[in-house]
């Protein structure tokens, strides 16, 4: 056999443990970043886990108010087994005199949660005051704050992380401006009027549209 034939023949070969060398990286390459990805999406489910843990042990401790700003959003998956333990909690803490008062943004979508809460005894308004949309809180008691995060900016974010922060200082500002948004904004019940006469539609349909009792939102139109 010729020598430039041997050293084709080399090349070859050299050549095909190359391309398969490279496929493995690539698809080592993939698995690594599938991994990255799950352990990311766990962490997520963790911190959004531990700051409602974070906030139902909070209100837990409460003996005269808890205050805040909520999204409200629409409970799916795991979130609505939390939202039964946050009601679960509204109605301890109402029937033993602490006052709950939470601020919504005044979007549709949130009415459900608006109707859960007022129905377990807690007091509901909407607001369209700026931070609403953007930082949700409870202060509990003037002595201590829960502050959640979203991921990213706006109103449809849902909270990822939260903080506990036992300041008196804190507790009191957040307070202020929560009662500042508060005195300006429409109750529960003034606001599903509101979207009762806005959407102009049948109660049948928005109450299924809402998520909300039929009977409740025939109250709510003859009041």
């Amino acid at each position: 056999m010729r020598i430039e034939t041997i050293l084709l023949l080399l090349e070859s070969v050299l050549l095909i443990v190359t391309v398969v060398l490279l496929l493995f990286s690539l698809r080592e390459g993939r698995g690594r970043r599938d991994l990255l990805l799950q352990v990311e999406r766990a962490t997520k489910v963790l911190t959004r886990q531990e700051y409602f843990l974070t906030v139902t042990d909070s209100m837990m401790d409460a003996k005269s108010e808890v205050i805040g700003f909520i999204t409200g959003r629409l409970p799916t998956g795991e979130d609505k087994k939390r939202t039964r333990v946050i009601i679960t909690n509204i109605e301890r803490l109402t029937r033993s005199g602490v006052r709950v008062k939470y601020l919504l943004p005044n979007f549709h979508d949130r009415a459900h949660i608006g109707f859960l809460y007022t129905k377990a005894g807690a007091e509901i308004r909407y607001g369209s005051c700026p931070i609403v949309h953007d930082l949700r809180y409870i202060v509990v008691d003037n002595r201590l704050a829960v502050i959640g995060l979203p991921e990213s900016i706006g109103e449809k974010e849902a909270t990822r992380k939260g903080y506990k922060i036992p300041s008196e200082g804190l507790a009191v500002v957040l307070k202020e401006y929560f009662y500042r948004c508060w005195e300006k904004n429409m109750s529960y019940e003034e606001y599903l009027r509101e979207v009762i006469k806005q959407t102009g539609a049948s109660l049948k349909t928005l109450a299924q549209e809402l998520q909300i009792d039929e009977e409740e939102l025939e109250r709510l139109a003859r009041g």
